[in-house]
């Protein structure tokens, strides 16, 4: 297996999944473990049971379509029942796109008020949970899909929001791992965001056509705060490279001043992955409070 590339290795780490596959998944959650050099008995994790469970009930949940650009990108919405007005948070998956534990993560913003939106942001490149091995994942989906092509996914979501039961004059984005990356990168880029929450994303890395800058080249012009939730022990982004972007915040944007950043000492990568072996209880926990109050703080709850 080929190493990933730089910006994206943080997401191969800690992948051993939390348990067997649900019982009846579906093509797109069936569980596909591989072997590889790289990643000794590491599997995709698809279809991995989570810890956390959060129901939908009281919740209007499931998938629709936004239409960008003439593609019609899947979004998976969670929202309260019967309620409009809704401040809107977009929620940005892993390497792995939207997945069970993305879904439910959704639905426990849906629980605290939100209408949350979760797309597949990999649509155009082929399915992120159709792949068994890593480094085809990687190279043929993941590397391939344009920072701009994210951003105007994001924007098409937050029109569609508006139009459907969503405030978009209270919008946030959080994201995990990739979707961490992306979050810095579309709080520099969007002006309607009024807050993010970052979690572990990668700040340095190679850059390229598709991927022209990094969170750190951006960190300067934020349009909105963005708490960055990061662990001490996660092999694939630095202390030093965290420490960067600080400095790079303090120097910035009154958004970018706003910004902060949370270490959780011995945490791994994907601490809040509840379907990894890397998942942290504490720091998971901890992280979502304070990402929930985070956005009240901002003006988005």
């Amino acid at each position: 297996m080929t190493p990933p590339t730089p910006h994206l290795e943080s997401d191969v780490l800690s992948l051993l999944p939390r348990g067997g596959p649900h019982p009846g998944a579906t093509r797109r959650t069936a569980l596909k473990a591989v072997l590889g050099a790289g990643y000794a008995a590491a599997a995709l994790p698809i279809a991995a049971q989570t810890v956390v469970n959060t129901p939908a009930d009281g919740l209007t949940v499931g998938e629709v379509t936004v239409a960008v650009n003439g593609v019609g990108v899947p979004v998976y919405r969670a929202a309260p029942a019967g309620r409009t007005g809704l401040p809107v948070v977009l929620v940005l998956s892993e390497i792995f796109g939207v997945h069970d534990y993305i879904a439910d993560t959704a639905r426990r913003f849906a629980r605290a008020g939100y209408l949350a939106l979760a797309p597949e942001l990999f649509v155009r490149q082929g399915d992120a949970q159709g792949y068994g091995e890593m480094a085809k994942l990687i190279a043929e989906v993941i590397s391939q899909v344009p920072d701009a092509q994210v951003a105007a996914d994001l924007d098409a979501c937050i029109d569609w929001a508006a139009a459907h039961g969503g405030d978009a004059n209270r919008v946030a984005v959080t994201g995990f791992c990739w979707g961490g990356r992306q979050t810095w990168l579309y709080s520099a880029h969007q002006p309607r965001v009024k807050a993010g929450v970052a979690w572990y994303g990668r700040l340095v890395g190679q850059t390229g056509p598709l991927t022209p800058v990094n969170p750190l080249d951006v960190a300067a012009r934020l349009h909105a705060p963005v708490l960055g939730l990061y662990g001490g022990a996660d092999t694939g982004i630095p202390l030093d490279t965290v420490a960067q972007m600080e400095a790079a915040l303090a120097q910035g944007s009154a958004a970018a001043r706003a910004s902060r950043i949370v270490v959780y000492p011995d945490a791994p990568h994907a601490f809040h992955a509840d379907y990894r072996s890397s998942y942290r209880q504490g720091p998971a926990e901890d992280g979502w409070r304070r990402c929930l109050a985070w956005l009240a703080q901002h003006g988005v709850a």
